[in-house]
């Protein structure tokens, strides 16, 4: 038989052949329909038997409508089943040739491209999570978020530090346990009288203890607790108040705890509760001046000074410690204005007349115009030269502004305040019109760490220079302790009248659990591993314990000077925020929280350098 008559619908060498055999082309075209409508009907026939589509999509696309559909169970109507069928197979079908179409289009592209339509797809994806336009409810940006080095440590290998370390960690756990069983959810604890206690800086915040202490319970790696702190952050701490709260401390403890929370956990509700804080603070910058005030009701957004405060004046320390809070809200919110807040105050400071290049403690808001000619590194002025250097370490050594008024100021200190005692100690005295006050602070003794933290920055032959003034400091803050009954530092100290680093009023005999020498050896350690300075931050734990540890928590003693303590019944915020932390990573290695990651606000909160942006997208956190 001629192979033409055994295959029909193959094509012959000469296609105008009339052999007998072969068929016309309108008899090929009939055959070819009936092929077809036989295939149409095998494959329909399997389409439409019933439980089919079940079948077939259980098999080969798991689709999830199906698998809704066949969890009604028995119950379901079969007279329904052909119309859902054909339904789920039309969706099926739809999906399958959307699917090849974005197959094949992606195929087509480059690598690059395809990586950044990944970055595209999971930052729309972060967007919808959070609402329309790719805001939550306080309208803030997707930010992706990367934690920086050295959020936690590791244990140390040498026995002694690390078994040290421990003690330190189990302090942090009574002084938070007792908190959490008397005073939970108050600012702060009476561990004496076992009661919450709160001060009307906060107006009436809540929760002062609890935002403090995040960022040291993270540091710590007390997990558990962490998490019970950030699930009262979430149900409870509300900032809608009519009440009036002190615009510095607020910002440090609060913003910077929230602040530092984030960025050391990732948590969004820690961002979305700084942000919505920082945006209740701002009406404090309305003034002629920009200069914010002291005090601010949160609800009427009325502000106004510390009647005591020099005729009205704001303060140094309090407008001029708002810098790095305020740089990291504009950052993570996608505002300007709290950047342009707080740039706005170095214009109006960098417009006036500096005495003997020093910056007075009072400015009018007003006028513009300083009040009284009073100089400090201690209280009222302290934070204000801490941020100068910060805001450049923070900037990633970009804000040569800053820089340049941190070391400027610095110099004026040098030569107008910094004085050695008779007995070879070097202190920093106050300055009042001209007249010079032999009194340092133990607030003032931060000032040995920030100096130590900007020698490396220092023209280079100033840096040993400055490292030696450091380390005397520590070593006259740390004589300040030594010459009390209690081995703890009194509120101030003076060297007049033949006494040297010994407080001589009642009033500055006091102690209330600080951190600023505690702070200034921690530094020292860090660039030097002189092992005195542990070893002077061991006699502070030794002296914690013995003297201010109760029952009920950790209390601040009324007299340094007395044989036994008389405690005034307050466990501070700060305690947990700044002496403990400090004491931890003064027994901890270098690269927990390292320097050049890492820089500390006021409260001892970490807030990560921002870096150089590299990748061109200015909302991610580096």
């Amino acid at each position: 038989m001629p192979v033409a008559t055994l295959l029909p619908f193959t094509a012959t060498p000469n296609r105008k052949s009339a052999s007998p055999t072969s068929f016309r082309l309108t008899e090929k075209f009939i055959l070819l329909l009936v092929f077809s409508a036989f295939i149409t009907l095998c494959f329909g026939a399997i389409f439409f038997l019933p439980d089919s589509s079940k079948l077939l999509s259980g098999v080969f696309f798991h689709s999830s409508a199906v698998e809704t559909n066949t969890r009604t169970g028995p119950d379901s109507s079969d007279s329904g089943s052909a119309g859902n069928d054909e339904r789920v197979l039309a969706k099926i079908r739809k999906d399958h040739e959307k699917a090849l179409l974005e197959a094949k289009d992606t195929l087509q592209k480059r690598p690059d491209e395809i990586k950044q339509d990944i970055i595209n797809e999971k930052e729309k994806v972060a967007k919808e999570s959070m609402g329309q336009g790719g805001k939550d409810v306080n309208n803030l940006p997707f930010v992706e978020y990367h934690r920086p080095p050295g959020a936690t440590g590791h244990e140390p290998l040498d026995p002694e530090t690390r078994e040290r370390r421990t003690r330190i960690k189990e302090m942090m756990k009574h002084a938070w346990d007792s908190y959490r069983r008397y005073a939970w959810g108050s600012n702060e604890l009476r561990p004496v009288s076992k009661q919450g206690h709160s001060s009307n800086l906060f107006g009436s915040i809540k929760g002062a203890t609890i935002v403090d202490a995040l960022d040291t319970l993270y540091i710590m790696e007390m997990f558990e607790e962490f998490d019970a702190a950030t699930d009262w952050v979430e149900k409870n701490l509300d900032f809608n108040v009519n009440a009036e709260v002190s615009v510095f401390e607020v910002n440090i403890r609060f913003v910077g705890g929230l602040l530092s929370a984030y960025y050391l956990s990732g948590k969004e509700v820690f961002r979305r509760k700084a942000v919505e804080l920082g945006e209740k603070l701002l009406p404090a910058f309305k003034t002629p001046t920009g200069i914010p005030w002291a005090l601010l009701n949160l609800k009427s957004g009325i502000g106004r000074n510390w009647p005591w405060a020099s005729g009205g004046s704001s303060i140094l320390a309090e407008y001029g410690t708002l810098h790095l809070e305020f740089m990291h809200l504009s950052k993570l919110s996608g505002n300007p204005e709290f950047a342009q807040k707080v740039m706005n105050i170095r214009k109006v400071l960098n417009r006036l007349d500096k005495p003997q290049g020093l910056y007075p403690n009072y400015l009018n808001p007003n006028s513009g115009q300083w009040g009284q000619h009073h100089v400090s590194v201690g209280g009222l002025g302290d934070s204000f030269y801490e941020y100068l250097l910060k805001a450049w370490l923070m900037s990633d050594r970009t804000d040569e502004e800053g820089k340049k008024m941190y070391y400027d100021a610095l110099q004026a200190i040098e030569t107008n305040l910094m004085r050695k005692s008779s007995g070879g100690l070097t202190y920093i005295a106050e300055w009042k019109g001209g007249l010079l006050e032999h009194k340092m602070g133990h607030l003032t003794c931060f000032a040995g760490g920030m100096i130590a933290l900007g020698a490396d920055g220092a023209p280079s032959d100033k840096t040993g220079h400055q490292m030696e003034q450091a380390a005397e400091i520590a070593r006259t803050c740390h004589e300040s302790y030594a010459r009390t009954a209690l081995k703890l530092g009194p509120e101030a100290f003076r060297f007049d009248g033949g006494v040297e680093a010994i407080a001589t009023r009642q009033n500055e005999k006091y102690f209330i659990l600080r951190p600023e020498v505690i702070e200034t050896y921690m530094y020292m350690w860090r660039f030097t591993h002189d092992p005195k300075y542990r070893e002077w931050g061991w006699e502070a734990v030794q002296a914690l314990e013995q003297h201010c540890r109760v029952e009920g928590g950790y209390s601040g003693v009324r007299d340094v000077y007395a044989s036994t303590p008389n405690h005034d019944d307050v466990q501070q915020s700060f305690y947990l925020a700044e002496t403990l932390k400090y004491l931890y990573l003064l027994f901890s290695d270098d690269d927990h929280l390292p320097f050049d990651h890492w820089v500390f606000n006021t409260e001892a909160h970490p807030l990560p350098v921002i870096k150089k942006d590299k990748t061109d997208r200015p909302n991610e956190v580096e």
